[in-house]
C-alpha cells in the first residue's frame, strides 16, 4: 500500500481559492499515479469535489464582483478585457 501525504482539510474548514486549488490539484496528482487503493481515491476523489464545487462557487463571486464594478452608474455595458497582447 502506498504511504499518503495528508494535507486533506475537514469539509467544516473553508480554505481561501489559492489553497483550495493547490490541495485539488495534489489530489489530481496523486490519482493519477493509480497507486491509491479504491478507498482512499473514493476519500479523494470526494474531496475533489468539495473542492470544484468550491472554486466554481469562488469564481462565480468574483465575477459577479467584477460585473458589478465594471458597470457606469448601473448601467454600462461590459468591456472585454484587454491584456495588452
Amino acid at each position: 500500500m502506498a504511504t499518503r501525504k495528508t494535507t486533506r482539510k475537514t469539509t467544516e474548514e473553508k480554505p481561501d481559492f489559492e489553497t483550495a486549488l493547490a490541495e485539488l490539484e495534489e489530489l489530481v496528482e496523486r490519482m493519477e499515479k493509480g497507486e491509491l487503493s479504491l478507498e482512499d481515491s473514493l476519500r479523494d476523489f470526494e474531496r475533489g469535489v468539495e473542492l470544484t464545487r468550491f472554486c466554481q462557487q469562488a469564481l462565480k463571486e468574483a465575477e459577479q464582483k467584477v460585473q458589478i464594478l465594471s458597470k457606469d452608474g448601473g448601467e454600462g455595458e461590459l468591456q472585454p478585457f484587454d491584456d495588452g497582447d
